[in-house]
């Protein structure tokens, strides 16, 4: 197993029971154990107020993945087009399929707005979910982190964050540390008084003690970034809803 793959692990690297999935399953009692464990984050989270991520459980991660791969460097705005065209080339919602993708010409992607690059990888996530290496969304429910990482990160385009933000915004998984993540590592910075970015070897060693609530701690991060501070105007900071 890669070693970047145990940045996403759960205590237990197991699949989290249906009750503790995000965001229903950050009870009073969960929030209780998370504040005692860093008044810090405490602090920051009685400032932001209630959690309220936004988990999109319906989509499958073959659309989830493709979307991704589309939104790779660009603008929200830029990227919904480019997403947009491809869509009607290939087909809209359940019609969206790899065996559709497959089947639409190069020249046809790459007139929707696909580089070169995202149209090769496009087509491999299309053919890898036909290999049955991108899992459906009930196969995915089922899987471990790990697993999910260590099987999505073969598909070309397709990197460590990109699946974390899979685990977080599309299965609702509660334990996820993006340690790369720019948002995140400039909200740690920011609620904890750093003068500089924290590594993410030094972010992921101080999130153990956010376990087993590490997506929670991360969601609160980038909402750090949309608070006023003097003299600066508030960023999203590349942080999901």
């Amino acid at each position: 197993m890669p070693a970047a793959t145990a940045r996403v692990l759960s205590t237990a690297d197991s699949v989290p029971s249906p009750e503790s999935l995000l965001p229903e399953g950050f009870t009073p009692a969960a929030r209780r154990a998370l504040t005692k464990s860093d008044p810090t984050l405490a602090a920051l989270m009685k400032q932001v107020g209630p959690f309220r991520m936004k988990v999109n459980s319906i989509q499958s991660p073959f659309l989830a993945l493709a979307e991704s791969i589309v939104y790779q460097q660009l603008t929200g705005k830029a990227a919904a087009t480019i997403f947009g065209r491809v869509c009607e080339r290939v087909g809209m919602g359940k019609r969206f399929t790899p065996e559709a993708v497959l089947a639409h010409p190069v020249e046809g992607l790459r007139e929707a707005g696909l580089s070169g690059a995202k149209t090769a990888a496009l087509r491999d996530l299309a053919a890898k979910s036909l290999e049955g290496e991108v899992p459906t969304l009930a196969r995915a429910r089922r899987m471990s982190d790990s697993e999910l990482v260590e099987h999505l990160t073969k598909v070309r385009g397709i990197g460590q964050w990109t699946v974390e933000m899979l685990l977080m915004f599309r299965l609702g998984r509660p334990d996820v540390l993006p340690v790369d993540d720019y948002g995140v590592r400039k909200g740690f910075m920011r609620t904890y008084g750093l003068s500089e970015l924290p590594r993410p070897k030094e972010l992921l060693a101080y999130g153990e003690r956010w376990r087993p609530w590490r997506s929670v701690a991360s969601w609160y991060l980038w909402r750090s970034l949309e608070l006023p501070v003097a003299g600066e105007s508030p960023s999203s900071g590349g942080g999901r809803a």
